[in-house]
């Protein structure tokens, strides 16, 4: 006998027009942007940093809500607030204790991790993208301060000094950061497990990214001596001091890619293979056998 498929329902505006469910679990989840289909819906899916209000109607007893954001708990305080958060029974998440992770890399990154570096033709040192409005980390005011001791190419909206010829999106900025020593790895706020495309942009194609961001930054790092911590250093000037020593000594600037050859650290591989079961796929196979809860971690749904 066949066992009906689980309907995800994602309420609220999530930044993207479609969402499919992936080949290896399309016959036991479906998903659908109606909100018209709550009440019939399995699971409830709550994009926290687009979310207006909760539906006032009650849900029926076997109805899992999922509170989602991929964007940090220090820009969107709901996240980090237990009243609000005890409203949902899972949680879809960055961080690495939600029910369901969702971080910023995955399978496919790994043998694209290891592809050799691109000739470094930018004059400049470093380059930085960013165009957000977002600035909780400080990074703005630390990237114009270093600006006065070294020369850095900026992209982005964010003092911007130079402009790309064509841009096709991320392929552009993959490209563009490739062909410089250095990438300024800044997030818009410090936040553990917030470790995003900042870092793994640049060390996809072998720029090393200066890191300003989460405190637990290495435990997502791909492999040893591979970015180099602003938090080791007691402002820009020291930084840049450092940075610009690195560029003219090949040797020493070649020890933070030497990795593309020996290889990636065993816990992070372990890291990207426990998620390379889709986030979809692993949200209805966890609503079909829920895991075992401490009385009160996630309220049962009642109505």
């Amino acid at each position: 006998m066949s066992v009906r498929a689980t309907t995800v329902l994602f309420y609220n505006e999530i930044w993207t027009p479609s969402i499919s469910v992936p080949e290896g679990c399309a016959s036991s989840c479906t998903v659908t942007l109606d909100p018209s289909r709550l009440d019939e819906a399995d699971v409830v899916v709550f994009h926290i940093p687009s979310l207006q209000s909760l539906p006032l109607r009650p849900r029926h007893r076997r109805q899992h809500w999922v509170a989602f954001s991929l964007e940090s708990d220090a820009n969107y305080r709901l996240l980090a607030e237990p009243t609000f958060m005890s409203r949902f029974d899972l949680t879809m998440t960055y961080r690495q204790d939600s029910d369901v992770w969702t971080p910023y890399f995955g399978p496919d990154d790994l043998r694209t991790l290891l592809t050799s570096p691109v000739l470094k033709t930018e004059t400049s040192p470093a380059v930085f993208f960013a165009s957000g409005d977002v600035d909780r980390s400080g990074r703005i005011d630390y990237v114009r301060a270093l600006m006065e001791h070294m020369t850095v190419d900026s992209y982005g909206r964010t003092l911007q000094n130079r402009e790309l010829a064509l841009d096709d999106g991320v392929p552009t900025k993959l490209r563009t950061i490739a062909s410089y020593k250095f990438t300024l790895a800044f997030e818009n706020s410090i936040s553990r497990d917030y470790v995003t495309e900042k870092l793994f942009h640049p060390l996809l194609v072998g720029s090393v990214p200066v890191y300003l961001g989460a405190p637990n930054v290495d435990e997502f790092s791909p492999a040893d001596h591979c970015y180099v911590d602003v938090r080791d250093f007691t402002g820009p000037a020291d930084l840049a001091a450092f940075l610009l020593a690195l560029d003219r000594d090949e040797e020493r600037y070649a020890a933070y890619l030497a990795w593309k050859q020996t290889g990636l650290r065993e816990r992070f591989v372990a890291m990207v293979e426990s998620i390379r079961t889709h986030a979809l796929c692993r949200l209805c196979a966890m609503v079909r056998n829920p895991p075992c809860r401490a009385a009160g971690a996630h309220p049962l749904s009642e109505g």
